[in-house]
């Protein structure tokens, strides 16, 4: 049986910054690996609800910029840009913010619905960061929420954050 869902959210960020645990999170078990169509670059694609809504998760490879140099960058940027999703997910390691946000601006100058998520915030804690996520919000103008991917920390704020989000466009 084919689920039917009415929201997609799609995950991007560079690698090795907890997209994939992320996306387990939020997905559970309901998972579809595949390759993008005409490449070798792999794809997940799950299901998850959040409030009322079902939404598809999608899980793209790794990116450091909206202007493609890799294969994976390609697949990644054109599903941003043909899937029309609901919410972006942007995750980045916390520790390496400024690193980092320029994805995040060329994100918000596409226009595109970004949520930022800073993930490994336990590691950016016991090295002393702090980061004032109300601050990070109003100077970027999007929501920001603090995440654990291992642990699970921030993922019920973030669900919140998501339908908040789309209801608010919607």
């Amino acid at each position: 049986m084919v689920r039917k869902t009415s929201g997609k959210i799609v995950i991007v960020g560079s690698p090795n910054v907890g997209k994939s645990l992320l996306f387990n999170r939020l997905t559970g078990s309901y998972v579809t690996v595949s390759n993008y169509p005409g490449t070798t670059v792999e794809v997940s694609r799950g299901v998850t609800k959040i409030g009322d809504t079902e939404f598809e998760v999608i899980d793209t490879p790794g990116m450091y910029s909206l202007l493609p140099i890799t294969e994976e960058e390609r697949v990644a940027r054109n599903i941003l840009l043909k899937e029309r999703p609901d919410v972006i997910i942007h995750i980045i390691d916390a520790k390496n913010l400024e690193r980092m946000l320029p994805l995040t601006l060329q994100l918000i100058e596409a226009g595109l619905p970004i949520i930022l998520v800073l993930n490994i915030i336990d590691e950016a804690e016991k090295i002393g960061m702090k980061i004032d996520l109300h601050d990070l919000e109003r100077a970027l103008k999007i929501p920001a929420v603090a995440t654990v991917s291992t642990t699970g920390r921030g993922i019920d704020i973030l669900k919140g954050r998501i339908e908040e989000y789309v209801r608010a466009k919607g």
